[in-house]
């Protein structure tokens, strides 16, 4: 019997690598897990690497900035398995590397969108369909915290996802509802990668040499180190913490 046996799990951004090794980990524990994404292919591919059984496993297409989109993978989990008893609202986007003066404008509402409002209308929506007892878990970020040039949107956003975390966490502990924050440093996967990128030209070497340089562990973080903190906090193994930020940065906030 595992630590979230039989608990109902919606995770979004579920196709990235944090999600996935989060929907992994949750289904050896007993869980049956939504995983919801912007891209069906990416969604089909990410749940064929899970090799679950239908009756543990299903995806939604949904953008989930979007009101009605939201509406739909929150109702069609509950319609398929019942209310929710941990909604994991991962999906994010990192936007540009540019100085505020130039950074586009576009760009920056994206990301507020995806990475605030997508959270914003999971909370509202998700909660309603949740379990008494159940948990809300939010990606923040080792920027949400801290801050570094030329990401104004990013950095933002991170910072927000706190307050909005904090927020919900006291209007949900009266349903024993827990709501906190994982917030990940560097994580070794394609994500990263293209921040990495842009982030080599500028600073004018390797930006992954470069954030090594600056975590104290020395190194990035490997997504299975993030699935088992999401999984501590998904299971009642965490049940007198909510309103909080849990660091999985190498040290690099200290």
């Amino acid at each position: 019997m595992g630590i979230v046996d039989g608990k109902v799990c919606v995770i979004t951004g579920g196709a990235g690598s944090i999600g996935l090794a989060s929907a992994s980990l949750l289904l050896q524990e007993g869980a049956r897990v939504m995983l919801v994404g912007r891209n069906e292919e990416n969604l089909v591919r990410a749940a064929k690497t899970l090799n679950a059984k239908s009756d543990f496993l299903g995806t939604i297409k949904a953008n989930v900035a979007d009101t009605q989109e939201t509406q739909k993978y929150i109702n069609q989990t509950v319609a398929r398995w019942g209310k929710i008893d941990v909604l994991f609202s991962h999906a994010g986007i990192s936007g540009a590397i540019k100085p505020i003066t130039e950074y586009p404008e576009e760009v920056f509402d994206a990301v507020m969108a995806i990475n605030i409002r997508g959270s914003f209308l999971a909370c509202k929506y998700g909660l309603p369909q949740m379990n008494d007892g159940g948990s809300i878990i939010i990606t923040s970020s080792i920027m949400g915290v801290t801050a570094d040039p030329g990401v104004c949107a990013y950095v933002t956003s991170k910072h927000a996802l706190i307050g909005l975390m904090r927020t919900v966490a006291k209007e949900a502990a009266p349903r024993k509802i827990r709501v906190n924050v994982v917030a990940p440093g560097p994580i070794d996967n394609s994500f990263q990668s293209k921040i990495e990128e842009r982030l080599t030209e500028v600073v004018g070497e390797d930006g992954t040499d470069f954030l090594n340089r600056v975590i104290p562990l020395g190194r990035h973080g490997r997504a299975e180190e993030i699935a088992r903190m999401v999984l501590f906090l998904a299971s009642d193994q965490s049940s007198f913490s909510t309103g909080s930020v849990f660091m999985a940065d190498g040290g690099m906030n200290v």
